[in-house]
């Protein structure tokens, strides 16, 4: 049976690419397949796999990803080796439209993040706003463990170091960069004891896999700073004329569409929804009117 939809490696989205550089001439009107570089944490929970055969029977589109930090995903759509974009970081995401490597930037759904740590919480930052904790483990000089990979929580992170109101944290021995994923990036801050920034639903994904009892359990929440905005984003045309830009544009309308948000909203890990649907249209930007040529290169 021919599957609904398919996480890839790098290795793997440039062999696909590849693939449907050759396949594409001689059957464009049979090739359906959707190129999308995403986030870490809409492929670790297990989203992409409950909504890519809904996808594919609604639309008849193949959705293939790959799963990487945001700054990364980002990189891809610059470079034109996917069709879309799923991702979470509103800055860097206006960045991209205005610099015209992106177009119609939709937002369609929003979790929140946590601040996770060990039950001893030596730094005692449990119950606290977001803001006093960080303040509190810098303090202490309690681990703190950071992706450190410039994906959307990683910003997300830093600019809550910055209104710390001290240096961003960077070289003190407390603070570990992993230049890695949210459950391998929470899975150090377990063997450290310490704490970590984590989307909801992926911590609820590494909870399950430790089968209910978890090192590290949420001792931040709730903050107003904490809550984390997912948008899709075309890749402009005009910019990369091979992009299946018909393709991204019926996947965009599937999402943010009553299908698409119901998906969202039904999708859930141990009875908990992890994604609150938020469609609202396209988000206007500069660079963004679909007539409207990129720059040059």
């Amino acid at each position: 049976m021919k599957p609904s939809g398919k996480r890839l490696g790098i290795s793997g989205l440039i062999t696909i690419c590849w693939l449907l550089s050759i396949v594409a001439p001689l059957s464009s009107a049979q090739v359906r397949v959707l190129m999308m570089a995403t986030t870490t944490s809409t492929d670790n929970t297990g989203l992409l796999d409950a909504m890519a055969p809904r996808l594919e029977q609604a639309t008849g589109i193949e959705l293939r990803w790959v799963a990487v930090g945001t700054g990364k995903a980002l990189k891809l759509g610059e470079s034109c080796d996917v069709d879309v974009l799923m991702v979470h970081d509103p800055v860097s995401e206006h960045e991209f439209l205005r610099r015209g490597f992106g177009i119609d930037r939709r937002e369609i759904m929003y979790n929140d993040f946590v601040l996770i740590g060990p039950a001893a919480d030596p730094a005692g930052i449990g119950g606290k706003p977001v803001i006093d904790a960080l303040r509190a483990i810098r303090k202490e000089g309690a681990v703190f463990v950071s992706r450190g990979d410039q994906s959307g929580t990683h910003k997300k992170e830093m600019a809550l170091w910055k209104e710390v109101g001290a240096p961003l944290p960077e070289r003190e021995h407390w603070y570990i960069q992993t230049g890695q994923g949210m459950l391998a990036t929470i899975l150090v801050a377990a063997e450290k004891n310490g704490y970590t920034l984590t989307d909801r639903g992926t911590y609820l994904k590494y909870e399950t896999g430790a089968h209910g009892r978890p090192a590290l359990g949420i001792l931040v929440q709730g903050d107003p700073g904490l809550r984390n905005q997912y948008s899709v984003i075309s890749v402009h045309p005009g910019r990369c004329p091979k992009a299946r830009h018909d393709l991204a544009r019926a996947f965009a309308d599937w999402i943010a569409g009553a299908e698409g948000q119901k998906c969202i909203a039904g999708f859930t890990v141990k009875g908990a929804q992890l994604f609150i649907p938020n469609a609202g249209g396209c988000v206007p930007d500069a660079g963004t009117e679909r007539k409207t040529a990129p720059p040059k290169p």
